[in-house]
This record gives C-alpha cells, structure tokens and sequence, in this order.
C-alpha cells in the first residue's frame, strides 16, 4: 500500500445537513473514526471544519478527504476550489484530494492532474485520488499524473461488489474506499444479511462492512443517529467465517443505486 496508512473504516458525510454534520462528525471522532470524508458538492465542508475545530484529537490523527466539483476540473477551479475548501475545512492542508466524477465536459487528465499536483507541491494536499472511476479511466490518470494516486472510491456493497475493480487493483498500491456500504439502507431488506446477522446476533449493516472489509476495501458509512454511527464502527469487531463471505458473495442481485447521467462514466 502506499505510504498513506489508511484506517479500515471511515466516515462518510454524504447528504448530511449541516447542523447534524457537526454532531455527527463529533460523535464519529468520539467513538473512533479517524478517517472523515466529505466533497466540495456536499456543501458541509464548514460543518465538518467546525467539527474537527473542537479539537477533540489532535489534527494530525486525522485522515480528512475531500473531493473536487465537476465543475471545477479545469486547472483555474482546482487551485481556487481546493483552497476555498480548505478555508471552509479551517486546515491548512487535506490529506486526500479526489476527482468526483470524470465528468467529461471539464475533466481533462493531464490538465486536472497536473493542476492537483501543484497542490501537493504547495503543501495544500498530501494524496491525489479519484472517484468513479472505471480501471480503464484510472489506467489513464496514472499515466498522467507526475504523482501516484492512491485511492479509488466507488460505490461498493453486496448488490455492487466491485470484482472486476477488486482485481484490478490487487497488485496496485491503490486503496478501493467504498461508497454507499450499506447500499443507502438497503442491505436491512437482503435476506442473507439478515441470516447472517442473526447467527452473529449483530446488525445487518455490521455485516455489510465487516463483508467489505474482508475484501480488502475500506467503507466509510456515514449516519446521524448516534446509535448507528457507534454499530458501523463496532464493525470492526466483527469475525465473519467464509460460510458468512461466500454466502453474501453468492449474491446474484446487481445493482447501482448511484447512476447520474451525463457525468457517469460507461461502467
């Protein structure tokens, strides 16, 4: 893996109103989390920067990563939007900067990459990353980027596994960080989560991370319940056998909750 050490579960902000970003980002960090992700088109970076201001643990025990607007590709808006970002974010640096989505009106590689770092020379960002990418899109940005990439986060749960992405990466020094885990609740109506979590006498979105994990991809569930924000991480505590895995990988459902057109690559 690359020298960024990643924790194996992180916690997501996605959709997340501000007020209860601050709150949540809080109980997170309280209970363990270490790894905070948020993107300039949530529109709670603030939040979050108020969050870790409280100063609960210190900056440096931190993972925090955020992600570049569609609209903001362009080398101008990657400069101005990241240290906007960070202003809002009250730091002085990221430590992982992604591309959204490679939406193809703005997103030029060597133009974008280029411009990302420059960031990492300035002291702004510390990792470069993408979102949404397919492997032949990622093949594409490592060969024009002057600096290594090191995560791909993508939507990533029992419905959406990920094998093809999973391979790929196995001799890479990429991390697979996994979007949407517990497949925007869904994972609560899959039968065999059920079946499994009631032998491990858990919950079912336990299983899906600790089934993510197992496969060597970091999930970053995000909530604001306070109750499921310390049962994601507990997670972590959770043994599954390989009846439990090969039992969720038999899974013939497929599904993509997360598809928007125009800026979706062709998967």
């Amino acid at each position: 893996m690359p020298e960024l050490q990643l924790p194996k579960i992180g916690f997501g902000t996605w959709q997340t109103k501000p007020n209860d970003c601050v709150k949540s980002v809080l109980k997170a960090i309280e209970v363990g989390y270490r790894h905070i992700d948020t993107a300039q088109m949530y529109r709670n970076k603030h939040a979050v920067g108020e969050a870790i201001a409280e100063g609960i643990i210190d900056r440096k025990e931190l993972t925090i990563a955020t992600k570049l607007a569609i609209w903001k590709l362009r080398p101008g808006g990657v400069l101005s939007s990241t240290r906007s970002s960070l202003r809002k974010l009250k730091l002085d640096y990221v430590d992982i900067l992604y591309i959204h989505w490679p939406a193809p009106l703005f997103y030029r590689p060597h133009k974008t990459l280029k411009a990302m770092s420059q960031l990492v020379d300035e002291g702004k960002i510390k990792y470069i990353g993408v979102s949404n990418f397919t492997p032949k899109l990622l093949d594409k940005a490592t060969e024009a980027c002057d600096k290594p990439i090191v995560a791909i986060q993508v939507e990533h749960h029992p419905w959406l596994k990920q094998t093809k992405m999973r391979d790929y990466l196995k001799d890479k020094d990429i991390y697979l960080v996994a979007y949407s885990p517990l497949a925007r609740g869904e994972v609560f109506q899959m039968p065999e989560l059920t079946q499994i979590a009631e032998k491990h006498k858990c919950s079912e979105a336990q299983i899906s991370l600790a089934w993510i994990m197992h496969h060597g991809a970091i999930p970053i569930p995000k909530s604001t319940n306070m109750n499921h924000i310390s049962d994601n991480f507990d997670s972590l505590n959770l043994q599954l056998d390989q009846e439990d895995i090969d039992l969720i990988d038999s899974i013939q459902k497929k599904k993509r909750l997360l598809n928007p057109p125009f800026i979706r690559p062709k998967w």
